[in-house]
């Protein structure tokens, strides 16, 4: 195909801590792809919690601008240049890289991309929120397999979707909590084994009554009020990973008044572990799991649930990342091209 001159980007250009204020939409020269490089047409692109950490310079202490937005695409190989023999255009390929994903285009050594069989939304979903949830469960969190209480927090969104249905394969007990009775259905025709809608139940009443004896993996990405239950509620040997904090990326950091956190941890053996995934990218540890989840999607144990509002193109990604913000997703949410 020919390609264009030029194509359109999302761009953060200034922190801030609204998404809209923080980029804008850039139009850039498309170039041939140098002799190790191959050209990306973007046809999925996934919204993350992380997008809001970028745009507001706290991901990568600080997040540099001008920084190009999404980090999460599938796509199709329009052009690869002299010296490649991996790929060829008409083939697809799934990337995880800053600035791959709001975008029309993109251009990367062919070496970072990772072939896929098919475009869908469904295999680029498990990309972040799959290897997420896979990883920080199984590597991070120690899950064991079968025997154990998992809670999830936000487990309706595009990452605790995967850790709901990962802990049930494991032969565990999840709780999931969400915010609606859309998102609680979803989550029991997941297999979650208790669903706390925070709406109307309380989950500090709810594990006090129902899980006197704690909680023994907790994966959570909410933080304030729901990260603290969670800790106060582990068990003996309990292990909390916290993947993200979503409920403080628009405001300031809390200013936490309490004991400190030794004594809640010490006389339980338990422990926080924090998660992110970025410390796994170029790790062989990755492309085992991401070939363990493709295998779960093709068996059908693996059910990857995608919003069902629609997202198009470049501006449409603004009105994505605040959709997801404001906590109206249920499962991924995905920009088309």
């Amino acid at each position: 195909m020919t390609l264009p001159e030029t194509f359109q980007k999302l761009v953060a250009v200034r922190h801030s801590k609204s998404f809209r204020d923080a980029v804008e939409i850039q139009t850039v020269s498309l170039d041939p792809p140098k002799p190790d490089e191959i050209v990306v047409k973007n046809l999925y692109a996934g919204v993350n919690a992380a997008d809001l950490m970028m745009a507001a310079g706290q991901y990568l202490l600080p997040t540099p601008v001008p920084c190009g937005m999404g980090a999460e695409a599938v796509g199709e190989v329009v052009a690869v240049g002299q010296d490649v023999t991996a790929y060829e255009p008409g083939n697809y390929v799934l990337m995880n890289a800053i600035g791959c994903g709001y975008t029309e285009y993109y251009t990367i050594k062919a070496t970072h991309a990772v072939p896929i069989p098919q475009a869908s939304a469904e295999i680029m979903s498990l990309s972040i929120g799959g290897l997420t949830a896979s990883i920080g469960l199984n590597i991070t969190g120690e899950m064991q397999q079968g025997g154990e209480v998992v809670l999830v927090t936000a487990a309706a969104g595009g990452t605790g979707q995967f850790a709901v249905q990962l802990a049930k394969l494991a032969g565990n007990h999840v709780i999931g909590t969400c915010g609606s009775d859309e998102k609680a259905e979803m989550l029991k025709s997941l297999g979650c084994d208790r669903v706390v809608n925070y709406k109307k139940e309380n989950l500090r009443d709810v594990l006090k009554a129902e899980y006197p004896k704690g909680v023994n993996l907790v994966f959570e990405g909410v933080g304030r009020e729901m990260f603290d239950t969670a800790l106060d509620h582990l068990a003996r040997y309990g292990r909390l990973v916290t993947i993200g904090f979503i409920s403080e990326y628009k405001d300031k950091p809390d200013i936490v008044q309490d004991v400190r956190v030794y004594y809640k941890v010490l006389g339980k053996m338990a422990s926080i572990r924090g998660f992110n995934l970025n410390l796994f990218f170029g790790k062989p540890i990755l492309a085992e799991h991401m070939m363990h989840l493709i295998g779960l999607l093709n068996e059908g144990k693996l059910q990857p649930q995608i919003d069902p509002q629609a997202f198009y193109g470049v501006s449409g990604a603004i009105d994505a990342v605040e959709y997801l913000q404001a906590g109206k997703n249920t499962g991924k949410v995905v920009v088309r091209f």
